[in-house]
């Protein structure tokens, strides 16, 4: 959301050079979960697939559908509103196309479903060789990945970004299921956790602002080694830390019913964002822009998904679980 920056050396300069490169941990994280929550254990290749594509499929059609036709109808029916410029029916089908193909406007975090679904479609062959390996073999295999991400960042290079594209998400996978079943010491202490999380922080922020011309934010990539380090931090620490695994009734209850909608909300909140910032044009106060963007990209779409897993009829298709 950096469109409301007009200089790096402000506090709204600050606070995006800082967020935009420590949440770009959240591709990185649900990966290395998703490797902590299903390797290493025995699970047919056919029961695993028709319980996990359909759930990711069905409701990732099913809101490009919905967002297409919003589209459509707003730039016919709301002056200013100009998503859409055609409006026949070869017309409409290709930009449900492009939605799918994140090309659409608010589209453009669909990458992340088509990246889930390779790595999904490659888990099995994945947990088979996990299941037969040793642990030394597993070691050996991220430290080589640790090793190619420390050298192509740097590089800069198109295509070393690309074969980093497809075997990073793979990495991540592994390095999840070994931080959760490995027992050195260095992965099972909150103190070194906390260090592993402020240290690349600091780096990152203080390289951003090295590099960044005066109203252009930096910005790591996501598979790059400090984000890694930030990620690994962050995962061992909820992993270690028995004050955030011992939290009250209340907050968990409030973290289940998120993970619940999680799926849901990931499909509609970058339309939702896009909507708000299209019709009320926000760019006057920096914090309240913020506030609203985080009611309405986080809220609302809470709010959205909670209300609708509520009617049986949409409740396959919304993105729940």
């Amino acid at each position: 959301m950096n469109y409301n920056i007009h200089t790096i050396y402000s506090f709204s300069g600050i606070y995006e050079t800082f967020a935009n490169n420590f949440f770009r941990i959240g591709v990185d994280l649900f990966l290395m979960i998703s490797g902590a929550l299903l390797l290493g254990r025995n699970w047919e290749i056919n029961g695993f697939f028709k319980k996990r594509i359909p759930r990711m499929v069905k409701p990732f059609i099913f809101w490009s559908l919905i967002f297409s036709i919003v589209l459509v109808v707003s730039s016919y029916f709301i002056p200013g509103i100009n998503f859409v410029e055609h409006f026949g029916i070869v017309d409409f089908f290709k930009l449900f196309v492009d939605t799918l193909m994140f090309k659409a406007p608010g589209s453009v975090v669909y990458w992340f479903f088509w990246m889930m679904i390779y790595v999904y479609l490659l888990m099995p062959f994945i947990n088979k060789w996990i299941i037969n390996s040793e642990i030394i073999k597993v070691e050996y295999l991220l430290i080589v990945w640790i090793i190619f991400i420390s050298v192509v960042y740097p590089l800069n290079n198109h295509y070393l970004y690309l074969i980093s594209d497809f075997i990073s998400p793979l990495a991540l996978v592994v390095l999840g299921y070994y931080l959760r079943y490995g027992e050195r010491k260095i992965f099972n202490d909150t103190f070194i956790s906390a260090i592993l999380i402020i240290v690349p922080s600091i780096i990152m922020l203080l390289y951003s602002y090295g590099v960044a011309g005066t109203d252009i934010l930096f910005v790591f990539h996501r598979y790059s080694l400090l984000v890694v380090i930030l990620s690994v931090g962050v995962f061992c620490l909820f992993k270690s830390s028995g004050f955030i695994n011992n939290a009250s009734g209340k907050i968990t209850g409030s973290i289940s019913s998120i993970a619940f909608c999680s799926y849901g909300m990931y499909l509609i909140h970058s339309q939702l964002i896009m909507a708000v910032r299209k019709i009320f044009h926000l760019s006057s106060n920096f914090v309240f822009d913020y506030l609203v963007l985080f009611a309405v990209g986080f809220l609302l779409s809470w709010l959205i998904i909670y209300v609708l897993s509520k009617i049986p009829i949409v409740n396959d298709l919304i993105g729940v679980k």
